[in-house]
């Protein structure tokens, strides 16, 4: 059986968020209503498009509306790797981990389309055994079945899986799944969302922290 590293999206592999940016303010400015700063913007990533737009147009006064989403994720997924890149480092360690017997996964409440649309876009997808987007399956993040049903289509198993992250979602559901955790340090989640769970300030570090997890 395969080792098998699974990876939250945003704020793991790529700094998504000059696009997500981007792209709410063309949808607040669509609406009459003022744009965000960055920080506000990187603060409400992490829980999938609906609850992105949901967070945006409240912090504005505003209802949510399908149709804003349905606007959003258009104008999204046409523009989804303008700004956005790979972290530093994350390719060579995804390169790395595949070149030392590791079966990679993604898992993120980015919905499905975007995710790949994004990860083609980087010349990363095939770098990824299965990726599972927020509507893949009946649950998300933080929900352990969500983690789960990645790890199954990736053909893992629990006993030699690692869930890395930059958010609380990632812990949460690293945890109930019974899979071991390791906080994605360099991204957009404060530290005090690892708990417990080991911190890797940077990509690099990762391969020396992985080692341990999954033998036997």
């Amino acid at each position: 059986m395969h080792r098998t590293a699974i990876f939250d999206l945003d704020g793991t592999l790529v700094d998504s968020a000059p696009d997500l940016h981007a792209a709410l303010d063309r949808l607040m400015a669509a609406r009459g209503l003022p744009g965000f700063r960055r920080p506000e913007v990187v603060a409400m990533i992490g829980d999938g498009a609906k609850v992105l737009v949901e967070r945006a147009l409240a912090a504005r006064g505003a209802a949510f509306e399908q149709t804003a989403l349905d606007a959003f994720l258009l104008d999204y997924s046409a523009n989804a790797a303008v700004e956005t890149a790979p972290f530093e480092g994350i390719v060579q360690v995804l390169k790395d981990l595949r070149s030392t017997g590791w079966r990679l996964a993604v898992c993120t409440n980015k919905p499905v389309e975007p995710a790949l649309t994004l990860l083609r876009a980087l010349g990363l997808a095939d770098q990824f055994t299965a990726i599972g987007g927020g509507d893949s399956y009946p649950t998300r993040k933080p929900d352990p079945a969500h983690l789960l049903a990645t790890l199954r289509d990736a053909g893992g198993d629990v006993s030699r899986a690692v869930m890395i992250g930059d958010h609380h979602n990632d812990i949460a559901a690293a945890r109930g799944a019974g899979v071991p955790a390791i906080f994605a340090g360099w991204g957009y989640g404060p530290p005090a969302m690892a708990g417990t769970a080991p911190v890797s300030t940077r990509p690099s570090d990762l391969p020396a922290l992985l080692a341990p997890f999954g033998e036997g």
